[in-house]
This record gives C-alpha cells, structure tokens and sequence, in this order.
C-alpha cells in the first residue's frame, strides 16, 4: 500500500506515538463523519461495550482476527492464551501491532484469505462492524464460502454490524435512497478514510440490518447461531456452519 493512502495506519500511529488522532469518514454523497476513532481501537477490555465483551465469550481454539487494526480483540485473547492471527491491509496498522506484542500480525486483505490451509482455524473475528468488510452481498458470499474453507466443521464466525435502518437522520435516509436507485443495498457505503494529510482509496463497506444478514449468509455454509444486541444499532452476530 502506497504510505500516503494509508490514512487508517496514520491514524493508528499518530495515536500509538501520541496519544491524538481522529478520523474522518467520507462518504461519496459528500457526507463527512469525524470520530475519535483511534481512541476506541486501543481500548481495554474494562471500556469495551457491554455486547463485545459478551460476545468474546464465544471464542474458541485458533483465532483469525479479520481487520484487526491496533489489536484490541487480538491482543486480550492472546493475553488469555489464544492462538491469534490478526490480518489488516494497513502496514502501519500491523506494524503497531507488532510493537504492542502481537506475535502474528500479517498485512493481508479479506480477499486473500484463501491463502490460509484448511482448518486453520477455530475462530473468525470481524468485531468493530467489520462484518463490512465484506463491502458488497455477492463479495460476501464469496467470501463466507472461503472462510468455510480455512475453518473447522465446529468452527464459529463473530461478526458485527449495524442496522442502517435504525436512524432518523435525514443525510442517511437519503443516502438509503440514493443507493436503491442505483441498485445498491440502502446500507452498501462508498466510503474513504482521512487523517491530516492522507487519504486512503475509495471502498464499499456493507452494513446490514439482521434480516439481510440472514439472506447473505443462505448457500454459503452458515447459518445465525445468536445476535446478541446492543444499546443501539449495533449488534454481533455469533455465526456457525450449517453443513
């Protein structure tokens, strides 16, 4: 990845050496969101909300931790004495990693999972609405059947969304509607990370209600186990094999 479009890593950095850091989401109606991201992808189990820490209990055996950023859910495990590799297309974001103590941190996208043998793993992490990443419904399924391939027939799947439904937000509930229009999911964003100076590609990243959670996940080899809700829009989904 070329550095200057590495804004997420350069944000993950600036928070890791500094303590500051923000981060600005894009969206491609024009729509700016500013958040103190990099605070939450450091955070300790104790400030986690009440729905991760529940769902965390799920984890079992070896451990993918898909877009794992500065760590977090990576490092708590390994502390626990989990097996865990945790993947990100940001080199900077792996490079923290590292100098935080996780021992497998690879830069690798969600495309290239297949990379991994069979029954690697016990475990898939997508916390942090990184159910996303998944970016599109047909991407998705492709890419649910490749984790049904690296993984174990008892193997589990933590994922999290949110709703895009649960809003009153006028900017969203229009976007909803621009994204019909062009035959797009009303949750499928197209979005692009900013921090000071860079800015990364533009990427879809998917949120999705349960229902159409449910509907993505038919033919892949996965079914709901249990969602397990949060205050808000937010939700996990504990995912299991269906065959």
């Amino acid at each position: 990845m070329d550095p200057e479009k590495d804004a997420y890593g350069q944000e993950i950095w600036a928070y890791f050496k500094r303590k500051v850091g923000f981060e600005i989401v894009e969206r491609d109606d024009g729509y700016f969101d500013v958040s103190s991201g990099p605070k939450l992808y450091f955070s300790e189990y104790e400030d986690w909300p009440e729905h991760e820490k529940k769902a965390i209990e799920f984890v079992k055996g070896r451990v993918l931790d898909i877009g794992c950023g500065a760590g977090r859910h990576s490092l708590y495990l390994q502390r626990k004495g989990f097996d865990v590799t945790g993947i990100d297309t940001s080199p900077l974001a792996i490079k923290v990693c590292k100098l935080r103590g996780l021992k497998k941190a690879r830069v690798m996208s969600i495309d290239d999972i297949d990379s991994f043998a069979p029954n690697s793993f016990d475990t898939v992490l997508m916390l942090g609405n990184n159910f996303g990443l998944f970016g599109d419904p047909k991407k998705a399924r492709k890419l649910l059947k490749k984790l049904y391939e690296i993984t174990t027939s008892e193997a589990l799947l933590i994922a999290e969304s949110r709703d895009p439904y649960k809003t009153s937000n006028p900017a969203h509930l229009e976007y909803h509607e621009f994204n019909r229009k062009r035959g797009r999911m009303p949750g499928q964003l197209r979005i692009r990370i900013r921090f000071e100076k860079y800015v990364t590609d533009w990427f879809d990243y998917l949120l999705v209600s349960k229902d159409e959670m449910k509907q993505i996940l038919k033919g892949t080899g996965w079914k709901i186990k249990r969602f397990i809700d949060s205050k808000d829009a937010q939700y996990i989904a504990i995912i299991q094999k269906s065959e």
